[in-house]
């Protein structure tokens, strides 16, 4: 694997004003800054290796490895004359002062406790500050540029285009394929040749990816192999067995067409060269022979009058090391005779005792030099047959056996692609889980990376099925579907994360169950906060300041369909310029309507999610999750009026607190239930005095608790909407005694925007 280095020059605009080179060999940070001429930096800079400072002192010991990434990053120099704009700098403190708090919340709904991890996320969202915001469901993070060439890690043959065809990608992952989506899939086996009647035959074995799938087409390019008669094709499911050929088949490179002469003509054996590989064991040998000239002798009259070849096959037994453990035996004397001035091409197979072994060949008969005579023999390649049966162990295979024609050309050979769509399986309350069926949905995704083999091999019950059943519901109804294919590194969490993005969902761990949140409207709070729970100066409210580099509309980048090519779409919200785009990668999209909603649900919450509030309570803090609405009222920022409810004798409502009473405006008040939750709000008029207040429809549907045994019920009171703020939790972290909640503020605009 290799390693990345950027160095950027200013770290308000580092998407434009930055360098990234790839290091392929292990060096020093020091070294390397030499061997780039660069001795010293022209203004202050640090160094951050995967995202941890290190001192100027350490660079020369500390070492660029593989997967490592370096920064260097300028630091500001302040605003000065020469043009700056001492505004955009202030704007953009807003947004590092928004992020630590945002950072910390995605950490702990990722179960990211490190502080090196933390300041990870940390970094992330204020980079996300300068393009797109949205800390509920943060918008797709963008790869390196390198990552699709780093050292060891073989681009993606289905989404990286240069790469796209056939190939043997040793050492990297099978591919896991979710929905409806073209794969280009990779070799399970070593493809091989052998010729029948003077034909060759090419037999190639591919892995189209974990799991079972409904085959919607085999193409070669974009022709169905149906328009190609020389070709034929078997699908070998989970647990099957390849039977259109010998898949477990090797081949000697050794072989490569050395011309095969008898003793009287100065030759002798040819070999003995290694058939199989050291512990592997063989049943079958075969080999090829070709008369690249065909085989024939031409008559006076110019008539072709038939020659014979003649040679032996010798094969020995060999231990691991190479050594031989037995005699040279012979396994045929062959001799073919024709009049022919077409190539002659043969392969013969012979049975073998199990075992590893070593071929020679001579040629037995004497060549006719004549230039009227076509008698030339070539040994064109040895092949061993492994023994066992070759299965298909949890993924699915797909078998092709082709005739080589002028129809079909060694390239269009390697670009064998399929349109497939996966089956999982579906789970219900009643049924369990059912055998698996097709699907796009992006909820059985996510639960099959939980649970397969190749995930994180969870049992159901750390799995929240009965939820996600409901969520599954409801992205199905809209239309929204991942389709996408897995075939590079990565982790389960960052996998849930790239399939969740596609339904606006985020995967949260809670007592050790994998539950799911959607961001989607919500009307009824979960849980209720003002002056009597909030503790005194905890109250934080940080708002991420729009600026010169905030973008104004959205490109949407995904894989289209139709076409299977990447695509684009623009979106942008009412007002907007779109002089300044945020180009983000949606992986696993691939139709436009769902594109297009996606980013306007991005450019909503840039928009209209810039509130960050951090607060202080008890343990009723524990009572909201990630992803709850919550109402909030306090005083400070004039969110409504709030204390304690002293008396209830309907419809009179006594309070600790005077409220105020605005004349032609209608005034709700909302109480804090035993367990946490909302109760209301309910519509109230003005009482006897500044403390009271009338049940316009009453009376309450609880009894509040106005005694001194415990906390007195809670209540927000205010005009209309605004005896509150609304707010999504984003993090719950216990602080000693207490509860520190992290929430952005609310707002429908986001969840309108698309139009759904």
């Amino acid at each position: 694997m290799q390693a990345s280095v950027a160095i950027v020059h200013n770290p308000f605009r580092p998407e434009l004003n930055r360098e990234m080179y790839p290091v392929y060999d292990v060096i020093s940070i020091r070294e390397w800054l030499n061997n780039k001429g660069i001795i010293e930096f022209d203004v202050p800079t640090i160094c951050l290796v995967n995202g941890s400072p290190v001192l100027r002192s350490d660079w020369p010991t500390t070492f660029i490895e593989a997967e490592i990434v370096i920064t260097f990053i300028a630091l500001p120099q302040g605003g000065g004359g020469g043009g700056k704009n001492p505004l955009r700098t202030v704007l953009m403190l807003a947004v590092l002062i928004a992020a630590p708090y945002a950072g910390a919340a995605l950490a702990s709904t990722l179960g990211v406790t490190s502080t090196i991890g933390a300041s990870l996320l940390t970094a992330g969202v204020a980079l996300a500050g300068t393009t797109l915001v949205n800390v509920l469901v943060p918008p797709p993070r963008p790869n390196l540029p390198t990552i699709g060439n780093m050292a060891g890690s073989n681009p993606s043959p289905t989404y990286s285009l240069q790469a796209q065809g056939n190939s043997a990608r040793i050492g990297q992952p099978i591919a896991t394929i979710y929905g409806r989506h073209i794969i280009y899939p990779d070799f399970g086996a070593t493809p091989y040749t052998e010729y029948v009647n003077n034909e060759q035959f090419l037999h190639q074995l591919h892995v189209i990816g974990h799991g079972e799938y409904d085959i919607e087409q085999i193409r070669i390019e974009d022709t169905p192999i149906s328009s190609f008669e020389e070709i034929t094709s078997n699908i070998i499911p989970p647990g099957g067995t390849v039977t259109l050929f010998p898949a477990d088949v090797v081949t000697a490179p050794e072989i490569a067409g050395q011309e095969l002469l008898s003793t009287a003509d100065g030759g002798g054996f040819i070999g003995p060269f290694v058939a199989n590989p050291a512990e592997t064991v063989a049943d079958t040998i075969a080999i090829d022979v070709i008369m690249p000239r065909g085989l024939f002798f031409t008559e006076n009259d110019g008539s072709l009058s038939a020659k014979t070849i003649t040679w032996r096959v010798e094969a020995r037994t060999i231990d691991d090391a190479g050594t031989a453990t037995g005699s040279f035996v012979t396994l045929a004397t062959e001799s073919h005779t024709a009049a022919d001035n077409t190539p002659q091409r043969l392969t013969f197979k012979y049975p073998v005792t199990s075992g590893r072994y070593e071929v020679q060949i001579i040629r037995t008969d004497t060549k006719d030099t004549s230039t009227r005579a076509a008698h030339e023999l070539r040994w064109e390649g040895l092949k061993a047959q492994l023994t066992g049966t070759f299965t298909a162990d949890g993924v699915t295979l797909l078998a092709l056996k082709m005739r080589a024609t002028d129809n079909l050309s060694q390239r269009s050979s390697r670009l064998i692609n399929c349109i497939v769509q996966r089956k999982l399986p579906i789970w219900d309350a009643v049924n369990g889980f059912s055998a698996p069926q097709v699907t796009r949905s992006i909820v059985w995704a996510m639960v099959d990376a939980l649970r397969a083999e190749y995930g994180a091999k969870l049992i159901d019950s750390r799995i929240d099925l009965a939820e996600l059943v409901a969520l599954d519901i409801i992205l199905t109804s809209r239309g929204d579907f991942f389709d996408g294919v897995f075939d590079q590194k990565l982790t389960v969490w960052e996998a849930l994360t790239k399939i969740g993005r596609c339904g606006r969902s985020v995967p949260y761990l809670q007592g050790g169950i994998v539950r799911v949140v959607r961001d989607e409207p919500k009307t009824i709070p979960i849980a209720l906060f003002g002056p009597r729970n909030i503790v005194k100066n905890s109250l934080k409210i940080q708002f991420i300041m729009p600026g010169e580099d905030t973008a104004d509309a959205v490109t949407v980048e995904f894989f289209n369909g139709t076409t299977w090519k990447p695509d684009e779409v623009t979106v942008s919200l009412a007002g907007s310029t779109e002089e300044q785009p945020a180009k983000v990668a949606l992986f696993g999209c691939t139709d436009k309507n769902q594109a297009t909603r996606e980013g306007l649900y991005m450019a909503a919450a840039n928009r209209y999610r810039r509130r960050m509030i951090v607060f202080q309570t008890e343990l009723e803090g524990l009572i909201p999750t990630y992803g709850d609405l919550i109402a909030i009222t306090h005083d400070m920022p004039s969110w409504g009026e709030g204390g304690d409810v002293i008396d209830y004798t309907d419809p009179i409502l006594k309070l600790s607190e005077p409220v105020t009473f605005i004349a032609g405006q209608t005034h709700f008040i909302a109480l804090r239930m035993r367990d946490g939750t909302l109760s209301g709000p309910w519509e109230v008029t003005a009482g006897a005095s500044a403390d009271e207040v009338l049940l316009v429809a009453g009376p309450l549907d609880f009894n509040p608790f106005t005694g001194t045994s415990e906390e007195r019920t809670h209540f927000a009171f205010g005009v209309g909407e605004s005896w509150h703020v609304a707010a999504r939790v984003l993090s719950v972290r216990p602080r000693g005694g207490l509860v520190e909640i992290t929430c952005v503020g609310e707002n429908e605009f986001v969840h309108s925007a698309d139009g759904s």
